[in-house]
């Protein structure tokens, strides 16, 4: 696998001509192309392929894949696909990301008759959005805003964004609204509006600005939970927990119930990825090296704080560690039984984490899969401890010194 970086994903769109004004397709981004599901659909996408790889597909085949089936239920929160009524919102989910992915030529797109077909045009590319929702996210403002500059229209998105008034708003939000009629088949102000908020709030949360919401200028400023088709925002939600309450307590007190479906997904496909990243650039050895099994291959990867006492950081790299079998079942796990965590080992175990995050923080050269406010987080929910939150960004002695008083 190829670990593409930002300025990979810069060189493939400027290697483009994106000008809606020559190609006439008002589709080149839809209202069901927020960053978790382009990443979903993506993921679908490459496990479909890997199936079929010489085949063309149309969305249909990808919504109706095994694959997808097993999560789509939990992933969308809507009917099983096989239900007849589920068929129109699964082709949007589905239909309009792979749209958008086509004309970004990420995908290869045949006309047969009134039905689209696709083929994988560039795998890597496909990869780094199936690799996390902060990857699409990336490709997203980098792609809309080399749509808007091709296409003559981004200096109206400059001044809004310069402005940030309700006046610029309208501006905005009409001339893109003029612009999209004028240059494709769509006819309706309605259906462009629809788009124009996939357009305008991922360029808003990049800049650290006020976008829209409802329909209007957005109160403050977009944040990124905002951007997501499953709003969910751990972070965000805690950020709100009184302090004489501990994480449970609080929990049950505000409701928190994340969907178990989508909590094993994202679990399974984070695990799939730290082991791809390990073996990639750490030789696929253990994350832990304790003399005795340095030389063994980790082919395990085993949730620090479990996945199910604490489904929100399931999906956290962060909270996930290659191991051996033996350091998993022998050390990890007393006496092989998952279902039981051996305190001392995961003190160990969190700290061999905070190294390799810390190595990895520090290789510019690697994919960065780490997020240092995210390690943060995985201590607070997982030790119940609100000092990870005031521990300053990149400070590393700080996050070992309280991992090691938690576990005094």
């Amino acid at each position: 696998m190829k670990w593409l970086k930002e300025d990979d994903i810069r060189r493939f769109l400027s290697e483009r001509n994106f000008d809606v004004r020559v190609s006439g397709n008002a589709r080149w981004i839809d209202q069901k192309c927020a960053a978790d599901v382009v990443t979903i659909v993506s993921d679908c996408i490459l496990q479909h392929a890997d199936n079929a790889p010489d085949e063309y597909f149309t969305s249909m085949d990808i919504w109706r894949d095994e694959y997808t089936v097993t999560h789509i239920e939990a992933i969308f929160k809507k009917p099983s696909p096989d239900e007849a009524k589920a068929r129109n919102e699964y082709d949007k989910f589905f239909q309009q990301p792979m749209e958008m992915l086509a004309y970004a030529e990420v995908l290869e797109k045949q006309k047969r008759g009134s039905r689209n077909f696709y083929a994988v045009a560039n795998r890597e590319v496909l990869e780094y959005l199936a690799i996390r929702e902060r990857n699409t996210l990336t490709f997203l403002q980098l792609y809309i805003s080399k749509v808007l500059e091709d296409s003559g229209i981004k200096p109206l998105f400059d001044d809004f964004f310069g402005k940030q008034t309700k006046d610029a708003y309208h501006s905005v939000k009409d001339s893109f609204a003029n612009f999209t009629i004028a240059n494709t088949a769509v006819n309706g102000v309605v259906e462009c509006r629809r788009i124009f908020i996939k357009v305008l709030n991922p360029l808003a949360f990049l800049y650290g600005k006020c976008g829209t919401e409802r329909g209007h200028l957005s109160k403050g400023r977009i944040t990124y939970d905002m951007l997501m088709y499953n709003r969910d925002n751990f972070r965000d939600i805690y950020s709100d927990k009184p302090k004489e309450l501990t994480r449970r307590q609080y929990a049950e007190q505000v409701g928190l119930a994340p969907s178990i479906g989508l909590s094993a997904y994202m679990s399974q496909k984070a695990k799939h990825l730290v082991r791809q990243f390990n073996d990639d650039f750490r030789g696929g050895v253990s994350e832990i090296r304790d003399g005795r099994h340095d030389s063994d291959l980790a082919t395990h990867i085993h949730h620090i704080f479990p996945e199910a006492e604490f489904p929100e950081i399931c999906a956290f790299y962060e909270n996930l560690i290659a191991l051996t079998p033996t350091q998993h079942f022998n050390y990890a796990h007393p006496l092989g039984n998952t279902n039981r965590i051996s305190r001392d080992y995961q003190h160990v175990c969190l700290l061999a984490k905070a190294a390799v995050i810390q190595e990895t923080l520090a290789d510019l050269n690697r994919e960065q899969i780490y997020e240092f406010g995210r390690f943060m987080f995985v201590l607070f929910v997982g030790l119940d401890n609100d000092s990870f939150m005031l521990i300053a960004d990149g400070d590393f002695d700080d996050a070992v010194t309280a991992i090691n008083l938690a576990y005094a």
